[in-house]
């Protein structure tokens, strides 16, 4: 399954919804929190029962739910209950906690166990736990299965310059990127805010795929080809990892460790890269979401 491209859209808004049913995003993210005024809270949980009966094969989406401490939670996740989205993406996550008590909560609810747990990671308490959150992915009954950064909230929380190539970030989002990958864990990077700009957007998105990360989170529709485009793999990248495979594939080389590929030593870890690189490039070819 790809993750190159998570689409924000606010679950008040029955029309941009709709529109998602259209759209080539791999992850569509229906949101609760952020971007729902206290006042539409019940117009937009009514919303998203509306959509998921129009989805009609279509991927479910993910689900945004407000924070456990707010009014709206309980409502929230008794939504999520009824609707079983593709995963509850819960916000401002400091401890493992967080995760432990809605896992508990949807346990006890007998909840399908496929139904998973993403975590925004957006606070400093978030990020300073965070190798301790992502262990919670390695349990065999997991339901942790991917972090989220939110980036404008990192900024606000720690009065870090959010600047276009979050360089002051640089630090935290690489923990955020280790700690995920030690515990087999998807990482979504944070937002653009810019949406009309899309060449400083496929800049950030290169920075993100240079970071490690699997795919970036976008408010605007507009977003969704050039994150599509910069996470999937490019042509001379998946001739080189299939010239990579077949040279290991070769009777001379099935049992060597290390071998010579035009000009350059070429271990069985770039070997294993390159797996990696055109497992990645059939899920992108073959239009999974």
């Amino acid at each position: 399954m790809a993750h190159r491209s998570a689409l924000y859209v606010p679950a008040a808004n029955r029309r941009a919804l709709a529109k998602t049913l259209d759209l080539q995003a791999d992850i569509v993210i229906a949101d609760l929190e952020d971007a729902v005024g206290p006042e539409e809270k019940d117009n937009a949980r009514q919303n998203l029962r509306h959509h998921f009966q129009m989805l009609k094969g279509s991927a479910k989406p993910v689900i945004r739910i407000n924070m456990t401490s707010s009014e709206w939670f309980a409502d929230d996740l008794a939504l999520c209950l009824e609707l079983q989205p593709r995963a509850i993406l819960l916000p401002k996550v400091n401890s493992p906690a967080d995760i432990r008590d809605l896992d508990q909560f949807l346990d006890d609810a007998d909840c399908d166990p496929e139904l998973k747990i993403w975590a925004m990671i957006e606070t400093p308490r978030g990020i300073l736990n965070i190798t301790a959150i992502a262990e919670l992915g390695l349990t065999p009954a997991r339901r942790l299965e991917a972090f989220v950064v939110g980036t404008n909230d990192l900024a606000k929380e720690t009065g870090v310059a959010l600047t276009p190539f979050r360089e002051h970030m640089h630090p935290w989002l690489m923990q955020i990127v280790l700690a995920a990958r030690a515990a087999g864990l998807i990482a979504l990077d944070g937002v653009s805010n810019d949406f009309r700009d899309l060449d400083a957007l496929e800049e950030q998105c290169r920075q993100s795929v240079n970071m490690g990360f699997d795919g970036r989170t976008i408010i605007h529709p507009a977003q969704v080809d050039t994150a599509n485009r910069v996470f999937s793999p490019s042509k001379d990248e998946v001739a080189s990892a299939r010239a990579i495979v077949d040279a290991f594939e070769r009777e001379e080389n099935r049992n060597k460790g290390v071998i010579a590929l035009n000009g350059k030593m070429v271990e069985r870890l770039h070997r294993d890269m390159a797996l990696r690189l055109l497992a990645r490039a059939t899920q992108t070819t073959n239009g999974e979401s």
